[in-house]
């Protein structure tokens, strides 16, 4: 299946009001039954390594900014999805996210019926909150256009009927 950048067409405002940064990908998945907690599931679940190494070097190069670095748990939590607290929670979408001092990260998972399948959408909402987070925005971008398609492909493979 192929993943497609498409206008989110979620509430921005209800969501992270003054976001700079939002984006939306999709793809359409056989499997009719999917929710919104199985996508992201399967979205953030194992992480190819290329991912994980991205991720590390992240974190070690943010620990002297005195920004946040979230670690994967062993345990499985109903509060998180991956490394990300779920702030809110419905069978169609699931809402992740965090507030630090230099940005608000938003991750939005949205199933909908499509054919006999669903149609799942990842919406990226960002708002920076000073020079730190404008940084560090512009420098994960090109990373996250790569990452993010990267993730809803794995709902396909990991989520089958």
């Amino acid at each position: 299946m192929k993943v497609r950048e498409v206008v989110p067409a979620t509430d921005i405002a209800a969501l992270l009001a003054g976001a700079d940064f939002v984006d939306a990908f999709t793809i359409d998945v056989a499997n009719g039954a999917l929710d919104a907690r199985g996508a992201a599931q399967a979205m953030t679940g194992h992480s190819p390594r290329w991912m994980d190494a991205l991720m590390g070097l992240r974190n070690f190069l943010v620990v002297p900014f005195g920004l946040k670095t979230p670690r994967r748990s062993a345990t499985v939590s109903r509060a998180t999805i991956g490394i990300f607290p779920v702030l809110s929670e419905h069978p169609e979408r699931l809402v992740t996210g965090f507030n630090d001092a230099h940005l608000d990260f938003r991750l939005v998972v949205d199933v909908a019926a499509s054919g006999t399948g669903r149609q799942v959408t990842a919406t990226t909402l960002v708002k920076t909150h000073n020079r730190l987070g404008r940084i560090y925005l512009a420098i994960i971008l090109p990373f996250h256009r790569l990452i993010v398609p990267a993730m809803l492909r794995r709902v396909e493979t990991r989520s089958s009927t």
